[in-house]
């Protein structure tokens, strides 16, 4: 595919990802996480953006109908990849070491693997649900 083909999609990730650096910071200002303490805002943002890419990857791959070929890069890419942070995650890991806090930054680091794999389970599992449930109203 030439690059000219690939400018919607190119433009669709941009978007959605302004669009999700820009709410991952208004979180980030909303829900400061002081110096030294749990960085459970970085954590709650990783863990919904997980959510939402299991929502969006069933509504991509298993609906009948499926959607705007741009919706995937636009939210699964762009959105998704701009709100959720892997570089924030491990500074915020570093500076509990660097503070000592080395029980606090192992447990942010296990339990954010954690919940992130949770979300994703839970997104899917919930979209998979809803899926389900559709047609049935339909035949009511």
């Amino acid at each position: 595919m030439s690059f000219r083909a690939q400018l919607p999609i190119v433009g669709a990730v941009a978007a959605g990802g302004a669009l999700g650096a820009t709410a991952r910071y208004g979180a980030t200002l909303a829900w400061p996480t002081p110096a030294g303490a749990f960085p459970w805002t970085i954590l709650t943002v990783n863990a919904a953006g997980c959510a939402l890419l299991g929502v969006i990857m069933v509504l991509a791959t298993e609906t009948p109908t499926p959607p705007h070929p741009l919706l995937r890069p636009f939210i699964g890419t762009g959105v998704c990849g701009g709100f959720t942070t892997f570089s924030t995650y491990a500074l915020d890991a570093q500076r509990l070491l660097a503070g000592g806090e080395v029980p606090r930054a192992l447990l942010y680091l296990a339990g954010t693997a954690v919940t992130a794999l949770a979300a994703v389970w839970a997104g899917v599992t919930a979209a998979r649900a809803a899926a389900r449930a559709v047609p049935a109203r339909r035949q009511r």
